[in-house]
């Protein structure tokens, strides 16, 4: 037999066993392994063996679900995820850093209440991170406003990519 002929097999079993319908019952997965196991003549004959652990899986979403995390109160419920955030500032100045990273971030928090600031530590450097963003332009849009805003430190300003926290009601998270 030819190569190409054990590959479609392959194929087919996997594309129906992995989830190009996931919303089929195992009772219809079924239904189709049986038809590609009988006998067609003229056709030939294919055999599918399937391993039980494949066939507990059938039908199982690929993804694990997501952990909802919630703020301190309860009130805001979010998803952890690899996002962006915008660094306004970076210093390593023993003697400055904190003070000038906790008057930007007095700043930007007057500025923008909505935006989240966080001040980070790692010796020997502050910095100031803002925002959570899903994607890249949403951070870009905010930070020429930033930059608008606050032309003598806008220079500093640019995207990190961080950890992020996204509302569970954002459009990006999937539940609606």
């Amino acid at each position: 037999m030819n190569y190409f002929y054990h590959y479609t097999i392959l194929f087919l079993f996997l594309w129906v066993s992995v989830g190009v319908y996931p919303q089929q019952s195992s009772i219809q997965k079924k239904e189709i392994f049986r038809e590609l196991n009988s006998f067609v003549p003229g056709k030939g004959k294919v055999s599918i063996y399937e391993d039980e652990s494949i066939a507990h899986i059938l039908g199982r979403p690929m993804g694990s679900p997501r952990t909802i995390y919630s703020n301190a109160d309860g009130s805001t419920q979010y998803y952890r995820i690899r996002g962006f955030k915008i660094q306004a500032f970076s210093g390593n100045n023993q003697r400055t850093s904190k003070n000038e990273a906790q008057y930007k971030q007095q700043l930007i928090n007057n500025a923008y209440p909505d935006l989240e600031t966080v001040l980070l530590f790692d010796s020997p450097f502050w910095r100031l991170r803002v925002g959570n963003f899903e994607t890249r332009n949403e951070a870009e849009e905010v930070m020429k406003q930033m930059v608008k805003s606050f032309p003598s430190f806008g220079k500093e300003m640019y995207i990190v990519t961080d950890e992020v926290k996204i509302p569970v009601n954002h459009p990006y998270s999937g539940e609606q």
